[in-house]
């Protein structure tokens, strides 16, 4: 059996994922700014909580920094704590 009889359903590149990059890093930001609740507000899902570093593809030391900057931008009420549709 050859290379050119393998026919497949879907392409070979079906399960394969794009790495996730950390878009701080990348842009160079080291600061977050909690006073920017149109920018925090990437981060939250429909519902208003903060979406997970899984799903937002932050390192570790910048999802610590957005997870503060938005409990500070909801404790001064730029965000909200709760809500039921979001964007």
């Amino acid at each position: 059996m050859a290379k050119s009889d393998i026919k497949f359903l879907a392409s070979p590149q079906f399960g394969t994922q794009q790495k996730k990059y950390c878009r701080f890093k990348k842009a160079g930001i080291k600061y977050i700014d909690y006073k920017d609740p149109n920018y925090l507000i990437k981060f939250l899902n429909e519902q208003g909580k903060i979406m997970p570093r899984r799903h937002s593809g932050n390192s570790l030391k910048f999802q610590r920094r957005v997870a503060t900057a938005i409990k500070r931008a909801r404790h001064i009420a730029l965000l909200p704590y709760v809500t039921d549709l979001l964007k």
